[in-house]
């Protein structure tokens, strides 16, 4: 696989503030997430915590998959001299143009009958001309090494070449910022570690929900969730320490 060509230069930021997220239930509202307030502005982010800590909530936050109950969360696009802050309600087609999603079971978002045609759908708005669409298309699949799939079925391909598909095909519209959802849950050891290289070589911000620790050791800064509660941000090697102090406990 070669490594991907640059993105966006734009550099990034995500400002959460005082952000709360609330569910209801048959006898009242429940907090998924409690008050947090952060600025995510680190080349490589992980969000690690127990099954229904709240990780994945934070996550989906950043591209307005889940909207705040209450405050606000603002994506801060920069490059060159321009600068322009997009508000997750307000401005919502534009910020999952500009943060990228993927999920943890790559078949979620694969719906194409085919590799090509499934990178082809992420482009139809960017590349009307449908001959400029194949071409860039084509030039996407090389760039991640799936050039001989294009005309497979994705229901033939691998754990791990579905995920890089899945990967593929949000990068290929070239968002500012990367957010994926326990990317390398469903894998074997060996495609867990080519899409942990894959997503560290990005030239996007990236930000990683994961249970793998040794993904997120490689990361610049690290967020522990427990109980919808932020409970730990800073280097990720403490952050992995305090998280395997609570598990055991």
């Amino acid at each position: 696989m070669t490594a991907p060509r640059a993105g966006s230069d734009a550099n990034s930021s995500i400002e959460l503030r005082n952000v709360v997220v609330t569910a209801p239930t048959s006898q009242d509202d429940a907090t998924i997430l409690h008050p947090t307030s952060l600025t995510l502005d680190e080349r490589r982010i992980a969000i690690i915590g127990g099954n229904g800590s709240g990780k994945s909530t934070l996550a989906r936050l950043i591209n307005g998959l889940v909207e705040p109950s209450a405050g606000g969360v603002n994506v801060e696009l920069r490059g060159g001299s321009t600068s322009r802050s997009l508000d997750t309600r307000r401005d919502g087609a534009a910020v999952r143009r500009a943060v990228g999603f993927v999920f943890t079971d790559p078949s979620a978002q694969l719906i194409m009958p085919t590799v090509v045609e499934d990178v082809s759908l992420s482009l139809r708005r960017s590349h009307r001309d449908a001959a400029a669409r194949r071409a860039a298309v084509l030039a996407t699949l090389e760039r991640f090494g799936l050039q001989d799939l294009a005309d497979h079925s994705v229901h033939t391909l691998s754990g791990g070449q579905k995920q890089l598909l899945a990967i593929a095909s949000v990068l290929a519209t070239d968002p500012a910022i990367l957010v994926a959802d326990e990317p390398t849950t469903l894998l074997d050891l060996r495609n867990a570690r080519m899409i942990g290289d894959l997503l560290m070589s990005l030239p996007q911000q990236v930000i990683i929900v994961t249970h793998d620790l040794e993904l997120a050791a490689r990361t610049d800064r690290a967020i522990v969730i427990d109980g919808g509660r932020v409970v730990f941000d800073g280097d990720p090697a403490a952050a992995i320490a305090q998280y395997r102090n609570a598990a055991s406990q």
